[in-house]
């Protein structure tokens, strides 16, 4: 650690050729994205201010595997994260934290909801179960996810929390069930973080909150960039037609998606469009995951976390109770001999049993295979949606693509109308774009600085790469809070206030030192100073000396005698020995004046001093004073105008010039030092001198 050139600590990190500087104090905010920085996948947000460090989210790319499926947290030193924030479940937001909890060096908390946990334990396992890749190359195992679950803490929505100064809480999202936003405050400054999120209430879940504080800094997704999704009602009709049409003319419909997410919400729209149309009774509708009856108890669990709706119609009968629809572990239990439904993980059919349906149905034109959410680049789901004439199969053959190909998005992300509005409610001065492809988020920006270009104040808008640091400055005011016993007296104008500032975190608070036991963990001590000095001369030459100052005679033991000087420091003389012994408790006065009292004894010695006149006579008072100011502001030159006979010096940059023989300060612009040079003056062997002189 090392100090600037005006006392602030700065911490140097080294990292390859490059050296990154963080500023302990300073006012700067950087937001750097580790992933989801102009593109969707293995979001990783790093905020870094007032030597804090918070991590946002902690996922993995959903169409790369091992270690580049992971965030660049290789330029991040993970000891230094304070703070690791998870939005929601989704892979992309949490799938590598179980590898970042326990096999980096992370030693700072990390929070999630309650929602959030339950599935992101399963929904991982499952992860792990269906992977195709070879053990050395995966992340973590199940041990590992098992043994990180203790290391993660729960957060309930609106509830405040503090970590090292940093206060934070979260909203709904609304994007998938326990999906949270989250706000973060450091030292006044707050930024809001969306992660995925969805303004337009579903079948289950309640539209996300638009917070009633207003943040300094937004980062919000801009997945979907200035797209406008279609009506809910005709989304649900288009999707319902589709499926009807499939099964009607004997093929089989696929729908790949997550185990957890939109499938509880595909699930609703089926299962009641079944119940609606009898003739489909004898098609059956399977729900393909071994994580069915797991979810489920999940979803019944947390029911309090969803709409309106859904909790009225819990009281009567739980919706999640399916009367159409069957669980299906694996492949291994599936008779293939007819139309049917089924939902099958994963979403973007990079392996599992998604991808084995779709290799064994896209060669019959009767299939159709609908695409519900929204896909990642490198997947087989993005593939399929340019309608390919062939496809590659997990064993490396091409085979004919002759099905039906279906987009019809059920993801839960904000279009550009619920963007813009969200936005315009909250009014950030600055806005970070994350979690977005770089062209959609480059049409997003652009039609947003068009909305705000006759503002007078319009928002900055960023779009940062990969790694890309946004720096923001921020300069507010430090308020001190005044408490104990210097609050009893209601303020005056002119009243100065003396006391200990006490930083704690980011506040500051104003004592006084007898208070420090009440509301710190600190405590006021005194400290006795002891000093001697060579002295030869006798106790009349000591009062002699000493007589400028207010001063008594104690008498002590044995018929010993000591001078008490203003009441504050005792003066002891052993002639034997020839040398006098100062004792004080310290504080900035009384430490001046003892100073004062040491020079008077070690420049004049009794040896040559006949009487009171002749120690004034000796003494020269520039010489004096001056070396005093030397000492006390710690400065090399103090120069004597001529013309006014007044001496000027220079310090911390403020021009002083003083009379010494009148003790007037003629230019000081600084309160703090006016004080000082008054306390100086007003010293009584200085006082003495100039009035001799």
């Amino acid at each position: 650690m090392a100090s600037n050139t005006d006392g602030q600590q700065v911490i140097v990190v080294k990292k390859d050729d490059d050296e990154l500087r963080v500023d302990i104090e300073s006012d700067l905010l950087r937001i750097r994205p580790l992933g989801a920085g102009q593109e969707v996948g293995r979001s990783c947000i790093v905020l870094e201010f007032k030597g804090k460090r918070i991590m946002l989210d902690c996922g993995i790319h959903p169409g790369l595997n091992g270690m580049d499926a992971l965030p660049f947290v290789d330029l991040i030193e993970a000891d230094e994260i304070d703070l690791l924030l998870i939005s929601h479940f989704h892979l992309d937001h949490c799938g590598a934290l179980p590898w970042f909890l326990q096999k980096t060096t992370f030693k700072g908390r990390c929070f999630m909801t309650h929602a959030t946990k339950a599935i992101y334990r399963w929904l991982l396992a499952d992860c792990i179960k269906v992977s195709n890749i070879s053990s050395d190359q995966m992340l973590y195992n199940e041990t590992d996810l098992e043994a990180s679950m203790d290391k993660i803490e729960v957060i309930n929505f609106h509830e405040e929390k503090e970590v090292g100064g940093v206060r934070f809480w979260c909203y709904n999202a609304g994007h998938v069930l326990g999906a949270a936003m989250f706000m973060i405050e450091i030292a006044g400054v707050k930024v809001l973080y969306t992660g995925d999120f969805s303004r337009q209430e579903d079948r289950h879940l309640m539209s996300a909150e638009i917070p009633a504080i207003k943040p300094d800094v937004l980062i919000i997704e801009s997945t979907y960039g200035i797209h406008i999704h279609e009506k809910r009602e005709e989304r649900e009709a288009r999707f319902t037609s589709i499926v009807y049409d499939t099964v009607t003319r004997g093929g089989r419909c696929l729908i790949p998606v997550f185990a957890l997410g939109r499938a509880q919400e595909l699930l609703l729209i089926l299962d009641e469009y079944w119940s609606q149309h009898p003739e489909l009774h004898d098609v059956p509708i399977y729900y393909a995951s071994s994580l069915a009856k797991k979810c489920m108890a999940v979803y019944q669990t947390y029911v309090h976390a969803m709409n309106e709706k859904i909790r009225r119609q819990i009281s009567i009968n739980n919706p999640f109770v399916f009367k159409h629809i069957s669980n299906l572990k694996s492949i291994d239990h599936f008779d293939d001999v007819g139309p049917c439904v089924i939902m099958a993980s994963p979403g973007m059919m990079q392996s599992g049993l998604s991808r084995e349906l779709f290799e064994a149905w896209c060669i019959d034109s009767r299939n159709t295979c609908i695409i519900a959410g929204y896909c990642v680049e490198g997947t087989l789901a993005k593939q399929i949606l340019a309608e390919p004439e062939e496809i590659v199969t997990l064993g490396g053959q091409k085979i004919p693509r002759k099905c039906q190909v279906e987009y019809i998005s059920f993801s839960a992300h904000v279009d550009y109308l619920q963007t813009s509005e969200f936005i315009r409610t909250l009014r950030p001065p600055h806005i970070i774009l994350v979690h977005g492809e770089a062209t959609e988020m480059g049409r997003l920006k652009s039609d947003l600085q068009r909305e705000y270009e006759d503002d007078e104040n319009p928002p900055t808008i960023h779009t940062p790469k990969n790694t890309q640091i946004v720096q923001l400055y921020f300069r507010g005011e430090k308020t001190a809070k005044v408490m104990g016993s210097l609050a009893i007296e209601p303020p005056k104008p002119g009243h100065k206030l003396s006391g200990l500032l006490v930083k704690r975190n980011f506040s500051y608070h104003l004592l006084a030192p007898t208070d420090l036991n009440k509301y710190t963990d600190l405590m006021m001590s005194t400290i006795s100073q002891k000093l001697s000095v060579h002295f030869k001369g006798s106790f009349q030459d000591l009062i002699t000396i000493l007589s400028p100052f207010e001063w008594e005679v104690l008498e002590g033991k044995n018929g010993t005698k000591a001078l008490s000087i203003m009441h504050k420091i005792t003066v002891n003389l052993n002639t034997p020995n020839h040398f006098v012994t100062l004792e004080w408790v310290s504080s900035p006065v009384v430490d001046m004046f003892a100073d004062a009292i040491i020079a008077l004894l070690l420049k004049h010695s009794p040896e040559k001093i006949e009487d009171k006149k002749s120690i004034v006579a000796s003494l020269n008072e520039d010489e004096t004073v001056i070396e005093s100011l030397k000492e006390m502001f710690a400065i090399e030159d103090i120069k004597l105008k001529h013309e006014t006979n007044t001496h000027v010096f220079i310090v911390e940059g403020i021009e002083v010039e003083i009379d010494i023989p009148n003790k007037q300060i003629i230019k000081c612009e600084d309160e703090c030092i006016n004080s000082m040079l008054q306390k100086l003056f007003n010293c009584p062997a200085v006082s003495s001198l100039v009035k001799s002189v």
